[in-house]
């Protein structure tokens, strides 16, 4: 009699990436190039229909975000205007971004296999090497340019 085994679930919350991607220890090989296929075609997708619309967050704080493609962000606000008045159930596939969104949400599925495996291997003496800290040489530091 086999083991039956659950999907792995990454809990509530915001969808992350774990603090040591994009490693790919051995025996997890698999699972990271799935993560990594997703991450390099849906996620990124949806991500490049965000910024169109103008609808995700910069990195720095004092960059103001703009719509690349400003009919875009002009359908997205008629759109939201117009399904705040009725009801309407739309397609997942046809569905356009919202401010809410979360690129990595298209992934959740990898990255929680993913950070499974990860979890489990990284513990293993023939990983070991990937989660040690390095060091740098000092020549090889960048300089303070205002000295």
């Amino acid at each position: 009699m086999g083991w039956l085994q659950s999907k792995p679930s990454l809990g509530d919350g915001p969808t992350r990436l774990p603090d040591y991607f994009p490693l790919e220890p051995r025996g997890c090989e698999n699972h990271a190039q799935s993560l990594f296929q997703c991450l390099a075609n849906e996620a990124t997708a949806k991500a490049r229909d965000m910024e169109k619309a103008g609808l995700h967050r910069s990195y720095f704080e004092d960059v103001q975000v703009k719509p690349t493609d400003v009919k875009a962000a002009q359908k997205i606000k008629d759109l939201s205007t117009a399904s705040t008045n009725q009801n309407t159930v739309v397609d997942s596939k046809d569905r356009l971004p919202q401010a809410t969104d979360n690129p990595l949400d298209e992934c959740k599925e990898f990255i929680a296999y993913y950070k499974k495996c990860c979890d489990r291997e990284l513990k293993k003496k023939k990983n070991w090497i990937l989660t040690e800290p390095f060091r740098v040489q000092e020549e090889y530091r960048y300089k303070d340019q205002l000295k």
